[in-house]
């Protein structure tokens, strides 16, 4: 009798010593596989802190204001916001260095970073902020008294900021962005800096300051949907300094845009302002600490498209965000972004999900590769698994055969031990598919049942009588 060819003679190569090895052959590979995943987890970080601390301005300004309106945007997406309200770019600026702050994230104006120097910032040169993008139009919006006017102009109207020399203007809290700003209008009208006060008081203090009379002029650099320039612009008495020469403010510092304000679009009923207005404005850029993870820089991108995106008296609509970022390296992300738009997974899966694959398909894409001929490997190593029940008494079947064919063998203790196996064969458990297996080997224990039969009736035959002796 043969007994069954081994299954995994069936399958030479790599697969063949697979099926050999059985289960433990398995268990080593994925465990090399789940070893290969932790440490790609670890390498590329695919999950990061869902926290966000994000520096936002003085409360009811612009800055705050946006601030506020990612709050709920990146709440869906499982990240808590802690906003932090500041006096403003300059404070913004100086917390995102320091990494003892927390501050991870912030709204920073555009010239903010020229007047207070790369070098003295960065010493050893390194990129240690990116830029996601301009968000914003942040104009330069200088209101004053029209009785400051009457009394110091004679009632004519200011059209260049040298006419401003004797008014008391405020220009915003020391650690705002406003008075580094308009200090180098001023500088390049020769305007006499004496005149010109910064506080570490709000810029709600300013705005009463101005309202009351106790100064002439405020100068604000702020988008114009902020609470406090909304207020301004509809207060009786207060004028916009109309900026006549706003493209040559555009042409000698590169940061600066400019801006019309046009007649009528604070209100239409009462046609104001009542004629078209020249500003001058920067933009503000969402910064990042470069250490941010690159899964919460595509979570603001996406919510600054939300915030932003939309038309306003100064933009179109999609003109923010955007890539112009020239004080500040854009980071890689951001670049992504604004060159294919958000990614293509998390447009059909949860964000986080969608992340995990982005992050982890160098690693994960080998896996599957891997795994398609492995999973080859299994049903023939699972056949083998459940073959091996009824396999490893063909041994013993192989076993007692050698033993009968010696000489002089124990017929009875033979049979005693045959009968010992079929009885345990009959209690092997199988699956309804193998069970033609379990009858095949009872069919060969009954063949080696006949063959000890046949030898012991031989063996008790009476032996034939020889020929008689002459």
């Amino acid at each position: 009798m043969k007994s069954p060819r081994p299954l995994a003679d069936e399958h030479p190569g790599w697969r063949g010593l697979l099926v050999r090895g059985g289960p433990w052959a398995v268990a080593v590979l994925l465990a090399l596989a789940a070893a290969l995943l932790y440490v790609a987890y670890r390498v590329l970080d695919p999950t990061p802190v869902r926290h966000i601390v994000l520096a936002g301005g003085p409360d009811q300004g612009a800055y705050n204001e946006f601030a506020k309106r990612y709050v709920p945007l990146l709440k869906a997406q499982g990240v808590t916001v802690e906003l932090r309200v500041t006096q403003g770019s300059a404070q913004n600026l100086a917390l995102l260095r320091d990494p003892a702050s927390g501050v991870t994230a912030a709204f920073v104006q555009g010239g903010i970073e020229a007047h207070h120097g790369n070098a003295e910032a960065e010493p050893d040169g390194a990129n240690t902020l990116l830029s996601l993008g301009s968000v914003a139009y942040e104009p330069l919006w200088l209101f004053y008294r029209a009785d400051s006017a009457a009394r110091l102009l004679h009632g004519a109207a200011p059209v260049r900021l040298s006419q401003l020399a004797g008014w008391r203007i405020d220009s915003g809290p020391a650690g705002g962005g406003s008075g580094p700003l308009f200090q180098r209008l001023a500088a390049a009208n020769r305007l006499p800096p004496q005149h010109i006060v910064s506080s570490d008081a709000g810029t709600l203090d300013g705005v009463v300051a101005l309202v009351q009379g106790r100064v002439d002029a405020l100068v604000m650099v702020s988008a114009a949907e902020a609470p406090f320039v909304q207020y301004l612009l509809n207060t009786p008495g207060m004028r916009v300094f109309d900026l006549a020469q706003s493209e040559a403010y555009a042409r000698r510092f590169p940061f600066l845009h400019p801006l019309l304000l046009p007649r009528g679009v604070v209100d239409l009923a009462t046609d104001q302002p009542p004629h078209d207005v020249h500003l001058v404005a920067a933009t503000a850029s969402l910064v990042v600490r470069a250490d941010l993870h690159p899964a919460l820089m595509q979570l603001l991108l996406q919510a600054a498209q939300h915030v932003h995106g939309r038309a306003g008296w100064f933009s179109v609509h999609g003109e923010f965000p955007n890539a112009n970022a020239a004080e500040f390296a854009l980071a890689p992300e951001a670049e992504r972004f604004y060159r294919n738009g958000p990614p293509f997974l998390q447009r059909y899966l949860p964000f986080w999900l969608a992340n995990f694959i982005d992050r982890m398909w160098i690693v994960l894409l080998p896996l599957v590769a891997v795994s398609v001929p492995l999973s080859r490997v299994l049903p023939p190593l699972v056949t083998l698994r459940v073959r091996s029940r009824v396999y490893r008494w063909y041994a013993n079947l192989r076993r007692l055969e050698r033993a009968l064919e010696r000489p002089g063998a124990d017929l009875a203790q033979l049979r005693s031990e045959l009968e010992r196996i079929d009885a345990q064969t009959e209690h092997i458990g199988l699956p309804l598919a193998y069970t033609h297996e379990l009858y095949e080997l009872r069919s060969h224990i009954h063949l080696v049942r006949k063959r000890l039969i046949a030898m012991s009736g031989a063996a008790d035959a009476p032996q034939a009588p020889g020929p008689a002796s002459p």
